[in-house]
């Protein structure tokens, strides 16, 4: 019972608005407390679990995300995707899609596509006829495309926390990442015939009007540094912790030299904003790893297989029940909370199960995605109303449409079709 009232504490403490890190080190005490345990000892564990080269990634992308937020890589990749779809109908929604993916596949985070892409974006969306609501809503559910394409500071902190092979995570949510992208763009096409005007001008971009070459010239660093940071980690050429040492090197190098747009100033900026939000992060993890090992010496996770197995012992109920509570969660707690406090709780009961680690990794990343657009917490969705200048009344609509019709499919296809997380780590090698 101990376990459960902790879990709603934190779910209490985050309502009431308690910074995330300090509902984590309310749920300790309250365990500490329970459970009479040496807090020297456990501290020792905790710092020795944060002495990971593997978790050095996480800072390292974090910083080549804002880099690339103040070097102008957002705006010269919506002109290229802009290039891709224009004149079609529904075009400058597909290439908000678009953008937020190979943005997230730079970053790896939601937050920073949410910024970069929607700042961008928002008013000329409004402008060309798109629903504020709807444009909102869809850019929050695209902004989660850099939790599923790699790499990503989700699965990095799932990789950590559950000790299971980062670059074999970043390979199993790319086929869900991909579908995530291809199903927004599909439902954005049918919804567009809705409430857009069946005379658009092709010319109607953000951009301003220029030859596709010269787009593409503009877009090409942007592009590349994908193919770098991705072929890198699964040519076997540097591990993930390299690659984001090297993605920072290469933000930085084109912000300042090819596309001019950073400054000192963005510089210092991107060095402190990377700083607050990772040190943040790792106090998230610090209390997290403590709050697991407490668990794991009470046998936590063996008394919740124990109680799902008591309700149900047929393997797909125990999924949908699986599916059900991460979604569930997801709705009050953020990712960061979903990842590294809950999911590991599951992993014996998703093992017993037959589910591999890596593939469970996939249906947690797809759950995230739904929660983070789910009110009543919802915070990707409010933060994409914030930007879009909009209340988020308007934007729930259209992101439980999208939920029902794109992310949830998707999710139940990743959970029961486990090719389509495994497939791609496999033949890579890296499972």
């Amino acid at each position: 019972m101990e376990p459960v009232f902790a879990i709603l504490i934190l779910i209490a403490l985050m309502v009431f608005g308690v910074p995330v890190a300090w509902s984590f080190a309310g749920v300790l005490m309250f365990l500490i407390y329970v459970y009479d345990v040496g807090t020297s000892t456990l501290l020792l564990q905790g710092f020795r679990s944060l002495n990971s080269v593997v978790l050095l990634a996480l800072p390292l992308f974090v910083l080549a995300g804002y880099l690339m937020q103040s070097g102008g890589v957002a705006r010269r990749l919506i002109g290229f995707m802009e290039l891709m779809v224009r004149g079609r109908k529904g075009g400058l929604g597909a290439a908000l899609v678009l953008s937020s993916g190979v943005f997230g596949a730079i970053s790896g985070t939601a937050t920073a596509a949410v910024a970069s892409i929607g700042t961008i974006m928002a008013d000329p969306l409004a402008q060309r006829g798109y629903p504020r609501g709807y444009t909102s809503a869809l850019l929050g559910l695209s902004s989660l495309l850099g939790i599923l394409i790699p790499p990503s500071l989700t699965m990095i902190l799932f990789g950590v926390v559950t000790r299971q092979s980062i670059t074999a995570l970043f390979a199993a949510t790319l086929v869900p990442g991909i579908l995530l992208l291809v199903g927004l763009i599909l439902f954005n096409r049918f919804m567009a015939k809705r409430f857009l005007p069946d005379d658009l001008p092709a010319a109607d971009t953000i951009t301003k009007p220029e030859s596709g070459g010269r787009i593409f010239g503009k877009a090409l660093p942007a592009l590349s540094m994908p193919v770098i940071i991705l072929g890198g980690i699964y040519g076997g050429v540097f591990t993930p912790t390299e690659a984001a040492a090297v993605a920072c090197v290469v933000a930085i190098f084109i912000g300042f030299f090819i596309y001019r747009d950073l400054s000192l100033r963005g510089l210092w900026d991107s060095f402190v904003d990377a700083g607050q939000t990772t040190g943040t992060i790792i106090f998230i993890l610090l209390f997290s790893f403590m709050i697991g090992r407490v668990m794991v010496a009470e046998g936590v996770p063996q008394d919740l297989t124990r109680a799902v197995a008591a309700l149900t012992e047929n393997r797909i109920l125990i999924l949908l029940l699986v599916n059900a509570f991460l979604i569930f969660v997801g709705m009050i707690m953020d990712d960061l909370s979903v990842t590294v406090v809950i999911a590991p709780l599951f992993m014996p009961l998703m093992q017993d199960v037959g589910v591999d680690p890596v593939h469970f990794g996939s249906i947690v990343a797809c759950s995230v995605v739904i929660g983070a657009n789910s009110p009543p917490v919802a915070p990707i969705l409010y933060m994409a109303c914030r930007i879009g200048k909009v209340s988020i009344h308007h934007a729930v609509t259209p992101a439980l449409q999208m939920i029902f019709f794109v992310a949830l499919p998707i999710m139940i296809a990743v959970t029961f079709i486990p090719a389509l997380s495994l497939a791609v780590p496999r033949l890579l090698g890296a499972l």
